[in-house]
Protein backbone atom coordinates (compact mmCIF):
# COMPACT_ATOMS: atom_id res chain seq x y z
CA UNK A 1 0.00 0.00 0.00
CA UNK A 2 1.39 3.87 -0.91
CA UNK A 3 1.58 6.54 0.95
CA UNK A 4 0.67 8.32 -2.40
CA UNK A 5 -2.88 8.16 -3.86
CA UNK A 6 -2.45 9.81 -7.08
CA UNK A 7 1.08 10.76 -8.61
CA UNK A 8 2.20 13.00 -11.64
CA UNK A 9 5.20 11.11 -13.51
CA UNK A 10 7.53 13.68 -15.58
CA UNK A 11 9.10 12.18 -18.09
CA UNK A 12 11.70 14.12 -20.39
CA UNK A 13 11.56 12.83 -24.18
CA UNK A 14 15.43 11.73 -24.01
CA UNK A 15 13.98 8.86 -21.81
CA UNK A 16 12.33 7.11 -24.66
CA UNK A 17 15.34 7.11 -26.52
CA UNK A 18 18.40 4.88 -27.23
CA UNK A 19 21.78 5.63 -29.32
CA UNK A 20 19.83 4.58 -33.02
CA UNK A 21 16.02 5.59 -32.54
CA UNK A 22 14.32 8.90 -31.42
CA UNK A 23 11.79 6.30 -29.53
CA UNK A 24 12.86 3.18 -29.17
CA UNK A 25 10.29 0.14 -28.63
CA UNK A 26 12.37 -1.21 -25.32
CA UNK A 27 12.37 1.82 -23.90
CA UNK A 28 8.94 2.07 -23.95
CA UNK A 29 8.17 -1.24 -22.63
CA UNK A 30 10.36 -0.76 -19.38
CA UNK A 31 8.30 2.84 -19.19
CA UNK A 32 4.76 0.74 -19.46
CA UNK A 33 6.41 -1.79 -16.35
CA UNK A 34 7.62 0.99 -14.50
CA UNK A 35 4.11 2.71 -14.65
CA UNK A 36 2.49 -0.76 -14.53
CA UNK A 37 4.12 -1.52 -11.09
CA UNK A 38 2.54 1.43 -9.14
CA UNK A 39 -1.17 0.51 -10.55
CA UNK A 40 -0.14 -2.75 -8.87
CA UNK A 41 -0.48 -1.33 -5.97
CA UNK A 42 -3.60 0.84 -6.13
CA UNK A 43 -1.31 4.31 -7.30
CA UNK A 44 -3.54 6.17 -9.63
CA UNK A 45 -0.93 7.81 -12.11
CA UNK A 46 -0.76 10.99 -14.89
CA UNK A 47 2.86 11.47 -16.72
CA UNK A 48 4.07 14.66 -18.80
CA UNK A 49 5.79 13.62 -21.49
CA UNK A 50 8.59 15.95 -23.08
CA UNK A 51 9.59 15.96 -26.88
CA UNK A 52 13.55 16.66 -26.28
CA UNK A 53 14.64 13.11 -28.48
CA UNK A 54 12.68 14.51 -31.08
CA UNK A 55 12.82 18.31 -31.32
CA UNK A 56 14.25 20.78 -29.17
CA UNK A 57 12.39 24.38 -29.67
CA UNK A 58 14.75 26.52 -27.85
CA UNK A 59 18.06 24.86 -29.84
CA UNK A 60 16.85 26.33 -33.02
CA UNK A 61 15.82 29.56 -31.65
CA UNK A 62 19.69 29.92 -30.92
CA UNK A 63 19.94 29.66 -34.02
CA UNK A 64 17.48 32.10 -35.37
CA UNK A 65 14.30 30.50 -35.63
CA UNK A 66 11.16 32.28 -33.89
CA UNK A 67 11.23 31.52 -30.57
CA UNK A 68 7.28 30.48 -30.37
CA UNK A 69 7.40 28.79 -34.06
CA UNK A 70 10.34 26.56 -32.38
CA UNK A 71 8.23 26.01 -29.23
CA UNK A 72 5.08 25.24 -31.09
CA UNK A 73 7.27 22.55 -32.97
CA UNK A 74 8.35 21.00 -29.93
CA UNK A 75 4.94 20.69 -28.29
CA UNK A 76 4.24 18.94 -31.01
CA UNK A 77 7.01 16.50 -30.81
CA UNK A 78 5.74 15.93 -26.68
CA UNK A 79 2.35 14.72 -28.74
CA UNK A 80 4.14 12.33 -30.55
CA UNK A 81 5.70 10.65 -27.82
CA UNK A 82 2.43 10.51 -25.49
CA UNK A 83 0.65 9.14 -28.67
CA UNK A 84 3.84 6.33 -28.58
CA UNK A 85 3.39 5.71 -24.74
CA UNK A 86 -0.40 5.00 -25.43
CA UNK A 87 0.49 2.86 -27.79
CA UNK A 88 2.68 0.69 -25.89
CA UNK A 89 0.22 1.04 -22.99
CA UNK A 90 -2.92 -0.15 -25.12
CA UNK A 91 -0.87 -3.36 -26.34
CA UNK A 92 -0.57 -4.26 -22.83
CA UNK A 93 -3.98 -4.23 -21.90
CA UNK A 94 -3.43 -0.65 -19.39
CA UNK A 95 -6.49 1.56 -20.26
CA UNK A 96 -5.17 5.33 -20.67
CA UNK A 97 -6.06 8.61 -22.38
CA UNK A 98 -4.03 11.43 -24.03
CA UNK A 99 -4.52 14.64 -23.38
CA UNK A 100 -3.13 17.61 -25.40
CA UNK A 101 -2.66 21.30 -23.91
CA UNK A 102 -3.94 22.61 -27.50
CA UNK A 103 -6.62 21.21 -29.12
CA UNK A 104 -5.96 18.98 -31.78
CA UNK A 105 -8.35 17.40 -34.39
CA UNK A 106 -9.08 13.73 -36.29
CA UNK A 107 -9.69 12.15 -32.97
CA UNK A 108 -5.49 12.38 -32.37
CA UNK A 109 -6.29 13.03 -28.78
CA UNK A 110 -8.22 14.76 -26.21
CA UNK A 111 -8.02 18.67 -25.26
CA UNK A 112 -6.80 18.98 -21.30
CA UNK A 113 -9.56 18.80 -19.22
CA UNK A 114 -8.81 18.31 -15.63
CA UNK A 115 -12.34 17.51 -14.45
CA UNK A 116 -12.10 14.44 -17.26
CA UNK A 117 -8.76 13.68 -16.26
CA UNK A 118 -9.38 13.22 -12.78
CA UNK A 119 -12.04 10.67 -13.73
CA UNK A 120 -9.96 8.48 -15.92
CA UNK A 121 -7.89 8.44 -13.04
CA UNK A 122 -10.47 7.86 -10.99
CA UNK A 123 -11.14 4.61 -13.53
CA UNK A 124 -7.72 3.20 -13.29
CA UNK A 125 -6.68 4.81 -16.60
CA UNK A 126 -3.43 6.66 -16.94
CA UNK A 127 -3.43 9.70 -18.33
CA UNK A 128 -1.12 11.57 -20.84
CA UNK A 129 -0.58 15.02 -20.57
CA UNK A 130 1.35 16.52 -23.72
CA UNK A 131 1.87 19.80 -25.54
CA UNK A 132 3.04 21.20 -22.14
CA UNK A 133 1.06 24.21 -20.97
CA UNK A 134 -0.54 24.71 -24.34
CA UNK A 135 1.71 28.11 -24.47
CA UNK A 136 5.12 28.51 -25.75
CA UNK A 137 7.57 29.83 -23.54
CA UNK A 138 7.04 27.21 -20.78
CA UNK A 139 8.88 24.50 -20.20
CA UNK A 140 7.28 20.91 -20.16
CA UNK A 141 8.45 21.47 -16.17
CA UNK A 142 6.18 23.82 -15.91
CA UNK A 143 3.89 21.83 -17.30
CA UNK A 144 4.11 18.87 -14.98
CA UNK A 145 3.70 21.45 -12.02
CA UNK A 146 0.08 22.98 -13.67
CA UNK A 147 -1.06 19.55 -14.33
CA UNK A 148 0.23 18.01 -10.96
CA UNK A 149 -2.05 21.01 -9.54
CA UNK A 150 -5.07 20.52 -11.51
CA UNK A 151 -5.70 16.92 -11.13
CA UNK A 152 -4.54 17.33 -7.46
CA UNK A 153 -1.37 14.91 -7.53
CA UNK A 154 -0.30 14.36 -4.02
CA UNK A 155 3.51 14.35 -5.42
CA UNK A 156 5.51 14.84 -9.13
CA UNK A 157 8.31 12.16 -9.80
CA UNK A 158 10.72 13.90 -12.09
CA UNK A 159 12.75 11.25 -13.81
CA UNK A 160 16.25 12.02 -14.57
CA UNK A 161 19.84 10.21 -15.63
CA UNK A 162 21.00 10.57 -12.08
CA UNK A 163 19.42 9.37 -8.54
CA UNK A 164 19.16 12.45 -7.12
CA UNK A 165 19.80 16.30 -7.13
CA UNK A 166 23.28 17.23 -6.68
CA UNK A 167 25.54 19.97 -6.03
CA UNK A 168 27.04 20.11 -9.27
CA UNK A 169 26.49 17.45 -12.44
CA UNK A 170 27.96 14.21 -10.94
CA UNK A 171 28.63 12.68 -14.68
CA UNK A 172 30.92 15.19 -14.87
CA UNK A 173 31.95 16.15 -11.57
CA UNK A 174 33.34 13.31 -9.32
CA UNK A 175 33.27 15.20 -6.34
CA UNK A 176 29.49 16.71 -6.68
CA UNK A 177 27.29 16.12 -3.78
CA UNK A 178 23.93 14.29 -3.55
CA UNK A 179 21.29 16.58 -1.08
CA UNK A 180 18.79 13.91 0.28
CA UNK A 181 16.30 16.72 0.85
CA UNK A 182 16.21 20.33 -0.40
CA UNK A 183 13.37 23.33 0.33
CA UNK A 184 12.07 24.96 -2.53
CA UNK A 185 13.55 28.04 -1.55
CA UNK A 186 16.81 26.13 -1.44
CA UNK A 187 16.23 25.25 -5.29
CA UNK A 188 15.31 28.24 -6.79
CA UNK A 189 18.41 29.83 -4.56
CA UNK A 190 20.65 27.60 -5.55
CA UNK A 191 19.45 27.72 -9.22
CA UNK A 192 19.19 24.12 -9.58
CA UNK A 193 18.71 23.20 -13.13
CA UNK A 194 16.76 19.91 -12.84
CA UNK A 195 13.48 22.15 -12.90
CA UNK A 196 13.12 25.69 -14.22
CA UNK A 197 12.20 28.55 -11.19
CA UNK A 198 9.04 28.28 -12.62
CA UNK A 199 7.83 24.49 -11.92
CA UNK A 200 9.31 25.08 -8.24
CA UNK A 201 7.63 27.87 -7.86
CA UNK A 202 4.19 26.78 -8.64
CA UNK A 203 5.06 23.91 -6.92
CA UNK A 204 5.88 25.78 -3.49
CA UNK A 205 2.31 27.77 -3.75
CA UNK A 206 0.44 24.48 -4.00
CA UNK A 207 2.48 22.16 -1.63
CA UNK A 208 3.31 20.00 -4.08
CA UNK A 209 6.39 18.13 -3.17
CA UNK A 210 8.64 16.51 -6.07
CA UNK A 211 11.02 13.60 -6.12
CA UNK A 212 13.72 13.42 -8.29
CA UNK A 213 15.07 9.95 -8.90
CA UNK A 214 16.51 7.65 -11.62
CA UNK A 215 13.80 5.81 -13.33
CA UNK A 216 15.94 3.33 -15.75
CA UNK A 217 19.04 2.26 -13.53
CA UNK A 218 16.66 0.49 -11.39
CA UNK A 219 12.76 -0.64 -12.71
CA UNK A 220 11.87 -1.25 -9.27
CA UNK A 221 12.65 2.59 -8.09
CA UNK A 222 9.00 4.16 -8.85
CA UNK A 223 7.48 1.19 -6.56
CA UNK A 224 10.08 0.87 -3.85
CA UNK A 225 9.09 4.58 -3.61
CA UNK A 226 6.01 4.53 -3.31
CA UNK A 227 6.40 1.29 -1.12
CA UNK A 228 8.14 4.17 1.47
CA UNK A 229 11.59 3.43 0.73
CA UNK A 230 13.87 6.83 0.84
CA UNK A 231 15.35 7.21 -2.92
CA UNK A 232 16.06 9.94 -4.65
CA UNK A 233 16.39 13.87 -3.67
CA UNK A 234 12.82 15.34 -2.32
CA UNK A 235 12.26 18.90 -2.50
CA UNK A 236 9.64 20.43 -0.54
CA UNK A 237 8.33 23.24 1.62
CA UNK A 238 11.05 22.33 4.55
CA UNK A 239 13.17 20.25 2.70
CA UNK A 240 16.68 21.00 4.32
Amino acid sequence: MSTYRRILLKLSGEILASDDQNIDPKMLNKVVNIVHSALNIGVEVAIVIGGGNIFRGVNLANAGMNRVTGDHIGMLATVMNALAISDAFVRHNIPCQVMSGFPIGGGVCDPVDHNKAKNALTQGKVVIFSAGTGSPCFTTDTGAALRAVEIEADIIFKATKVDGIYSSDPLKDPNAVKFESLSFDSAIKKNIQIMDTAAFALCQEHNINICVFSMLDDSKALANILSGKVVGTIVSQHGD
